[in-house]
């Protein structure tokens, strides 16, 4: 038992000493429009596997798989982190996070974070729309933003596929292991079906914010 606490404590300060790097490497990209260019091109070579699934600009090709594009960089250095750490845990992402370095992570933030969310296809159910939008303005803005942009501890929601935001809500609802620790769990636990269809409609076609900046 306790050589699995030494364990855990060892884990939690190598996580913190890559997220200290991290923040600082943001910092330097932020005030550096050459050295981001460099971290962009970085990230794009790095990210051929994770195009398959998230598209190489970001955004998803199946429509159960999040957009990357436009994120807050940081927030998606720290979800590289939570599954690198077990904290989140992913058939594909469990695997494949653990072997990217912090610069890795950093590089690919800045580069999925300068894409460009598309509109999507298909226009959503304008009534199920407007409920969603009545949802969302009631619980979600605080922490996503008025235009569901995101922010450094939440994910930019607008423009995600509906299939997607359906299925990570209700896994939130139902208190999924996989989403263990997530706020989102007491969020959604009075979330019904009509409220998770609603919210998905509303933000899958919700107009595109301006693109996030390489760092805050």
């Amino acid at each position: 038992m306790r050589l699995i606490a030494l364990l855990l404590l060892a884990s939690l300060a190598g996580l913190a000493q890559a997220n200290e790097e991290a923040l600082l490497r943001f910092t330097q990209l932020n005030a550096d429009p050459a050295l981001r260019e460099q971290a962009y091109a970085a990230g794009q070579e790095r990210i051929r596997f994770c195009g398959n699934c998230h598209g190489a600009n970001g955004n998803s090709k199946r429509p159960h798989i999040p957009n990357l594009a436009q994120q807050n960089p940081i927030y998606l250095f720290n979800a590289f982190e939570k599954f690198a750490s077990g904290e989140r845990t992913d058939f594909v992402m469990s695997k494949l996070a653990p072997t990217l370095t912090t610069e890795d992570r950093v590089n690919i933030a800045i580069y999925f974070g300068q894409q460009k969310v598309l509109p999507h296809p298909e226009p959503a159910d304008s009534a199920l729309a407007q409920q969603g939008e009545v949802k969302f303005k009631t619980i979600c803005v605080a922490c996503h933003g008025q235009q569901a942009e995101g922010r450094e501890n939440t994910p930019r929601l607008a423009g995600q596929p509906a299939e997607y935001l359906r299925k990570a809500l209700t896994r939130f609802r139902d208190k999924d292991p996989s989403r263990a620790g997530s706020v989102m769990m007491s969020i959604a636990a009075n979330f019904s079906d009509a409220d998770i269809a609603g919210l998905a409609a509303y933000l899958q076609n919700f107009p595109s914010a301006p693109v996030t900046a390489a760092a805050p």
